[in-house]
């Protein structure tokens, strides 16, 4: 579960492949862009909305739609055809493929995105590689730090992994979702075509094709009527 083969089939899909050949870890992709990819570049082609705020070197490919009060902190890069709906926030070190849809409130950092990613609304993906088609549900978050700040570590089986990162969120693989409301640990691994419930904490490695559910136990239970207050005992609504 530590090669590209459990995440990715189709590396055409990625908008900067070079920077997986000779990585025996997907995670080490993260930091090997900085070092040869090229962010110097300031260009233009999308529709950007007048209150939308760019700052510093980006590309921004054709037929991409930049929205309203959208913040995009450069250097980054995103690619052709992308949605990015209003409050978003695109953060430094990112690159975004074809195709993408970043939803409303979205905040983006320090990550590889695959073309046909799609970020549902007020979710955070930090520190983080999507693989082609990964969708992520409104108000999900990768966590991308550990409570301690202490290098995270990738647990497969009884090996342990160092990242030689503080800051590591996770891989989600090709057609792998997650679902809303739910937060992935430090760390996790999600194989391509995996599916998680809504409202989990995810955390470790998740093999390729699984369904995590999630199993609640709700009981009702009389109640009778209350009707509630418009104001407190303070007169203040």
């Amino acid at each position: 579960m530590k090669t590209m083969e459990s995440y990715f089939d189709d590396m055409n899909a990625c908008p900067c492949k070079e920077v997986f050949e000779k990585v025996e870890y997907p995670w080490e992709a993260i930091k090997k862009k900085d070092d040869i990819i090229d962010f110097s570049q300031k260009k233009i082609e999308g529709e950007v909305h007048e209150t939308a705020e760019i700052k510093g070197d980006v590309v921004i490919g054709k037929g991409t739609i930049v929205g309203s009060n959208v913040i995009i902190e450069g250097p980054c890069i995103i690619g052709e055809n992308c949605t990015i709906r209003p409050g978003a926030m695109i953060r430094a070190k990112t690159i975004v493929g074809n195709n993408v849809v970043i939803g409303h409130g979205v905040e983006l950092k320090n990550s590889i995105i695959f073309d046909e990613v799609k970020m549902g609304t007020n979710s955070f993906v930090g520190d983080s590689i999507l693989g082609k088609g990964a969708r992520v549900a409104s108000g999900a978050i990768t966590g991308n730090r550990r409570f301690d700040q202490k290098e995270v570590n990738v647990k497969i089986g009884d090996e342990t992994f160092s990242t030689g990162t503080e800051k590591f969120g996770c891989v989600m693989g090709e057609y792998a979702r997650i679902g809303a409301n739910c937060a992935s640990a430090p760390g996790t691994l999600i194989g391509k075509h995996s599916w998680t419930y809504a409202n989990m904490v995810i955390r470790g490695v998740i093999p390729p094709k699984k369904l995590v559910k999630l199993r609640q136990d709700i009981e009702i239970v009389e109640k009778g009527e209350t009707v509630l207050k418009r104001e407190d005992n303070e007169g203040n609504i």
